[in-house]
């Protein structure tokens, strides 16, 4: 009978300490549970918070290249040459109006046009396009008058060529070129050493280095052709130019020039010769 009841003592002490084992590893599995779930939460919330930096990170990126691009595209509209007033309003009439050339206390006082695909068309027609024997002054097709300003830098791949070359009729009457010859008397050349030409986008003043006769000869003559000079390429092509002009020049007119100067020429017809020219030449100095 008390072994009976020993055993029965020892069975329940056993039942109460497995049900104890039993509530422990329930009791921690459910700890454990706990700090996985406050663990994944945080994760979320930190993770969150750095998709959220992130994101605003990289909106603020694409905001700075959207800004950049803006600024870029406005510098770049405001660094467009701004036509000359009066010189907008005729080329909005004609595209093919490059320039105004005017000397003073002269008659020349005209537009200059230009049309590359066909350069005798306005031989004998006016600005307007109408038949007129005078014709306009021509831009010589080799020549690129620029597009933009000294000052503010040249439209890159339009920068004035080193001698702009103008043809004009010698009329009569004294339209056009027709007074051009009056430089032939050293007094009268010196009186009026100063040609104004505006691009459509600045005012440029010359000083006259030469004046001279010449003409135009055949293709095959190998001779200096004054009016085949654009572009001063090295310091011998411009020194023989340059040579040439002052020996030919009718008389000196003090003023000199160097390699890297820009110049015009102004060419009209003249009857000492066949195909005769009269020419004068003058030194950008503004």
């Amino acid at each position: 009978m008390e072994n009976n009841k020993r055993s029965g003592g020892k069975s329940f002490l056993v039942i109460a300490f497995c049900v104890v084992i039993l509530l422990l590893c329930f009791y921690s599995h459910y700890l454990i549970n706990q700090q996985t779930k406050v663990s994944m939460i945080q994760m979320a919330q930190w993770q969150s918070s750095i998709e959220a930096e992130y994101g605003s990170s990289e909106t603020e990126e694409v905001s700075d290249e959207a800004s950049e691009e803006l600024s870029e595209a406005q510098n770049a509209e405001a660094a467009l040459p701004v036509m000359l007033e009066k010189c907008a309003e005729l080329y909005a009439k004609n595209k093919d109006f490059v320039g105004w050339l005017s000397i003073a206390d002269t008659k020349i006082d005209y537009p200059v046009m230009q049309t590359p695909g066909n350069e005798s068309f306005y031989l004998d027609k006016d600005f307007d396009k109408k038949e007129d024997a005078n014709g306009c002054l021509i831009m010589d097709t080799d020549s690129q008058v620029g597009e933009g300003t000294a000052s503010a830098g040249y439209i890159i791949g339009k920068e004035p060529s080193d001698n702009l070359i103008i043809h004009g009729h010698t009329m009569k009457n004294g339209d056009m070129f027709g007074d051009l010859s009056l430089y032939a008397d050293e007094t009268y050349g010196k009186e009026h050493s100063v040609i104004r030409f505006d691009s459509l986008y600045e005012s440029r003043e010359y000083e006259v280095i030469a004046v001279f006769e010449s003409e135009v000869f055949a293709k095959t003559d190998e001779v200096f052709k004054y009016y085949k000079f654009f572009e001063a390429e090295t310091q011998e092509a411009f020194d023989d130019w340059y040579d040439n002009i002052k020996k030919m020049s009718l008389y000196d007119t003090g003023v000199t020039a160097e390699f890297g100067d820009e110049f015009i020429t102004l060419s009209c017809c003249a009857y000492h010769t066949e195909n005769g020219r009269f020419v004068v030449v003058g030194k950008r100095i503004r």
